[in-house]
């Protein structure tokens, strides 16, 4: 006979912290440089004029302007045309 009511353990319980990803400057705000406009998992959204992108595809002001959002066509290595979203600073 038991001394112990039988349970189960949690094995659920844990969850990892929120990552805040997506844009964090929309098309026509300022920007000062070095303020982020994009969180992002590898580049969904690419770098263009006035804007560099961190080791962790961070894209950041390079120059101090106004947010402008574009898409742009690109040629893959193999030959297929894809078509991607590119973000630039446009300099005041």
């Amino acid at each position: 006979m038991a001394t112990k009511k039988a349970a189960g353990t949690a094995k659920n319980l844990r969850d990892s912290q929120p990552k805040y990803l997506g844009i964090k400057k929309t098309d026509g705000q300022e920007v000062k440089a070095g303020h982020i406009i994009v969180r992002q998992r590898g580049t969904k959204i690419e770098a263009g004029k006035g804007v560099f992108i961190g080791k962790d595809h961070t894209l950041y002001a390079a120059v101090p302007g106004t947010v402008s959002f574009r898409n742009m066509r690109k040629i893959r290595f193999n030959g297929e045309r894809v078509s991607k979203k590119a973000v630039d600073v446009i300099a005041a």
